[in-house]
């Protein structure tokens, strides 16, 4: 096999991986969205954060995961990273999110406390009422 394909397989290996890690991740997600609504835990407007620092309205309602509101669940059960690229026009208009694969450890690789299990991260949610 030449170096090529190895690396091609891989990359291939690697994206299965986080395609299972993801369906994992949705079956925890359904589950908060379900005990959420369960709780009465209310929705609010997300909004989001643009590349600039500037915060702005979305066309979607949820919760938020992090303290710092860059991370979300919707109401529709779908997983949001809220920092998002834009300018005057998004700052006037608002952004339509996007959802994002979700991850089953939420932000891998960033300083503690930033990092952590997405199990983690929805337990702490529920609780915070």
């Amino acid at each position: 096999m030449s170096r090529a394909e190895e690396a091609a397989r891989r990359v291939e290996l690697a994206a299965a991986q986080e395609r299972g890690e993801s369906l994992q991740a949705q079956k925890l997600i359904d589950g908060f969205v379900t005990q959420a609504r369960e709780r009465g835990l209310p929705t609010e407007r997300l909004r989001a954060t643009l590349f600039t620092g500037q915060s702005v309205r979305t066309d979607k309602t949820g919760w938020y995961l992090r303290k710092n509101r860059s991370l979300a669940i919707g109401d529709d059960g779908a997983y949001y990273v809220l920092t998002v690229p834009g300018g005057l026009r998004e700052r006037v208009s608002g952004v339509k999110l996007q959802p994002s694969p979700p991850p089953l450890v939420v932000g891998r690789g960033g300083r503690d406390g930033e990092s952590g299990s997405l199990v983690d991260f929805l337990r702490w949610r529920l609780e915070a009422g």
